[in-house]
């Protein structure tokens, strides 16, 4: 069994996934990329191990379960425990919008992926977090999923009515604090991090690169000791 921590980040192979997933295996920690497509995820972790770093690919697709098992079989098999889960894998869609001419199916699959899908892994996981010393769940959120402020018409989003990408971030807020209240007694760590406006495939456009959008994500991961918190780069987000 490896002593150095081990860390679950899904949807790493590529933007602030794969950043998260680097700036963590720079810290010391072994670094498992959740990956829908194996191929990319691989040739990501491919390019920290020539950099150095403890990092392998791990077949992830939020949308089969059966890899979800599998990637929880693997992972207790190899190492008996779980450090840390980065719940950073999403999508958005396009076909999105306000409630009255969102594609519902779109909603829908926003949804699945933004929100079961991370609960299925959280499941999943579970177990081997209750098995390590000191874990710590980190939930990629983002302020549109601050009912606050949404509904706030001075807030810097409130323009930005996507009824399933939003929705599945209050949802995935709704996680972190239930999570919170269901593990505190055990010492797992559950937190809710918006690490910025980043520039990814997923947004299109940001102002903010995702190595620097990795740092907060990171730093809940490793070192805070806060749970069930919102918080984004300027401080607490109001849920």
């Amino acid at each position: 069994m490896s002593r150095s921590r081990i860390a679950l980040v899904t949807g790493a192979n590529k933007g602030i996934g794969l950043e998260i997933a680097r700036k963590l295996a720079e810290a010391g920690v072994h670094v498992l990329l959740g990956s829908r497509d194996i191929a990319r995820g691989k040739a990501a972790a491919d390019r920290l191990v020539e950099a150095g770093l403890a990092a392998e690919a791990l077949h992830l697709d939020l949308d089969a379960d059966e890899t979800i098992t599998a990637a929880a079989d693997t992972i207790r098999a190899r190492f008996g425990r779980l450090d840390i889960l980065v719940n950073n894998a999403g999508i958005f869609d396009f076909a999105d919008a306000a409630p009255g001419k969102a594609s519902v199916a779109a909603v829908r699959r926003v949804l699945d992926v933004n929100f079961i899908g991370a609960l299925a892994v959280t499941q999943a996981m579970l177990p081997l977090l209750r098995s390590a010393a000191k874990a710590s769940i980190v939930n990629l959120s983002s302020s549109m999923g601050s009912l606050t402020e949404n509904a706030d018409p001075e807030a810097p989003y409130y323009s930005q009515r996507y009824i399933g990408y939003n929705a599945s971030k209050a949802a995935l807020n709704m996680l972190t604090i239930q999570l919170h209240e269901e593990l505190k007694a055990e010492g797992i760590r559950v937190n809710s991090v918006s690490p910025g406006f980043v520039k990814t495939d997923l947004t299109g456009y940001g102002n903010m690169t995702p190595e620097e959008g990795a740092r907060l994500p990171v730093e809940y991961a490793l070192h805070r000791e806060e749970s069930g918190r919102f918080v984004e780069p300027d401080g607490m987000t109001p849920w």
